[in-house]
């Protein structure tokens, strides 16, 4: 395993990370033969646009854990990162948040048009399992198929897309009769619950991949996974107070929105000292999951705090 000071610092990780899947997913869509330039590019408009890449980097650094290099981990990165790319395609779209910016930049939907957005998301929910399918690709089959249950399972109605569904009932947007939207008042559980299903769960998968690519142990396993679920827990609350607090020219998008449209967060119940309490919580529970893994789980211990404390 390598040690903490053969490991670069978290900003010069992250930067080699965002590039590599960056240029993996750029020549995934060049060989799609999506037809026409205008799906291609609505595709590219979602994915190269910069961004963290924190997910992949997750992807890349629990597997190193294992000593998988970043080379064998880029293909479960970069589909999960397509995933990724397409929630936010149909999280911004009008029937959803209908937002008009991200990372600072027009959403696809307002760069193109709606019909191409759709088209797009789907596109690289579609992507992502071709690229962990590709013969390209030497994993072992039963890895590759172990980490495309675990992204099906997490981008799904039981994850994700389920927890989006919660999050839309909770802004009052299926009562029955009702003039207006009436938000429903959720207690924490209940929010925690629908926040580790809408974004925490493909933070976790992103560790499951690397555990799965390394062949961790269950107790391996566990401790990543225990370490996933603060992150994912902790991300949410940052991107929450980015909401109250933000400036949209840093944050990259419209802000004040949650607010507005009756959005269940943790912030909303438990304040904003409050929730800065949690996430001091939350980021010592992730060091402690890593405990067992010592100096080489360096980086993964900087990036939850770097999640906690993220501006954009």
């Amino acid at each position: 395993m390598p040690t903490s000071e053969s490991r670069p610092p978290l900003a010069l990780a992250l930067a080699r990370t965002a590039e590599a899947v960056t240029a993996y997913i750029e020549g995934a869509i060049a060989r799609s033969g999506a037809p026409g330039e205008r799906l291609a590019g609505a595709i590219r408009h979602a994915t190269l646009a910069g961004g963290k890449r924190l997910r992949p980097f997750l992807v890349v650094e629990s597997a190193a854990l294992f000593g998988v290099c970043a080379d064998r981990a880029m293909p479960a990165a970069a589909a999960l990162e397509c995933i990724h790319c397409y929630s936010l395609v149909h999280d911004d779209l009008p029937a959803m948040d209908n937002d008009d910016l991200r990372r600072g930049r027009p959403t696809v939907h307002r760069a193109y048009d709606e019909a191409t957005a759709i088209l797009a998301g789907d596109g690289l929910l579609t992507l992502a399992f071709e690229i962990l399918a590709g013969e390209e690709d030497d994993t072992d089959p039963a890895v590759r198929l172990a980490l495309i249950a675990s992204l099906a399972r997490a981008a799904g109605v039981a994850g994700m897309i389920g927890g989006q569904m919660l999050d839309l009932a909770a802004e009052g947007r299926f009562a029955q009769g009702a003039l207006h939207r009436a938000p429903l008042d959720l207690s924490a559980e209940a929010i925690i619950q629908l926040q580790a299903m809408k974004t925490g769960a493909l933070l976790r998968q992103a560790c499951e991949a690397g555990a799965l690519l390394g062949q961790a142990s269950p107790a391996e396993r566990a401790s990543l996974d225990r370490y996933a679920r603060a992150v994912g827990r902790a991300f949410q609350i940052a991107d929450d107070l980015l909401d109250v607090e933000g400036e949209a020219s840093l944050v990259g998008k419209a802000v004040g929105k949650d607010a507005a449209a009756g959005k269940a967060t943790l912030v909303g119940t438990l304040g904003i000292e409050g929730a800065r309490a949690e996430l001091t919580r939350l980021t010592g529970e992730a060091e402690a999951a890593l405990a067992s893994f010592g100096s080489a789980a360096t980086l993964l211990v900087e990036a939850a705090y770097f999640v906690a404390d993220r501006r954009n």
